[in-house]
Formats: C-alpha cells, structure tokens, sequence
C-alpha cells in the first residue's frame, strides 16, 4: 500500500491511527478494536466489512509496535 496514503488513513469511527498488517492484508485500530481488510491494494473502511479483533489479538499487536 502506498505510504502516503497510509499516512493520510484514519479509522472512520474513532478517527485515530491505524496499523498496517502487510501480511493479513488488514489496517488494524486499536481503539475500537477493528481489522479492516485491503483488497486489491485497497482499503476497505466500511464498519461492516470490518473483522472484530480479541483481546489476545490486540495485545500481541501492541507488542509488536
């Protein structure tokens, strides 16, 4: 995904940061908890589309970062 764009993204509910997950093809909010898929090279910033993330999963990204 282009830098610049993704400098640029925000979460569309909370309007904070969001995570590149190169690997899964998902932008990761960590405030609501939210993955939201990239197709194509695409972000898919629809609440709907997006995948709920556990608390597990959450922590492990953190740590990551």
């Amino acid at each position: 995904m282009d830098r610049r764009l993704l400098e640029i993204l925000v979460c569309p509910l909370c309007k904070g940061p969001l995570i590149e997950r190169r690997k899964e093809n998902e932008l990761i909010c960590l405030a609501d908890r939210l993955a939201f898929p990239v197709r194509d090279e695409i972000p898919v910033m629809l609440e709907d589309e997006a995948r709920a993330l556990d608390a597990d999963e959450v922590e492990t990204i953190r740590r990551t970062q």
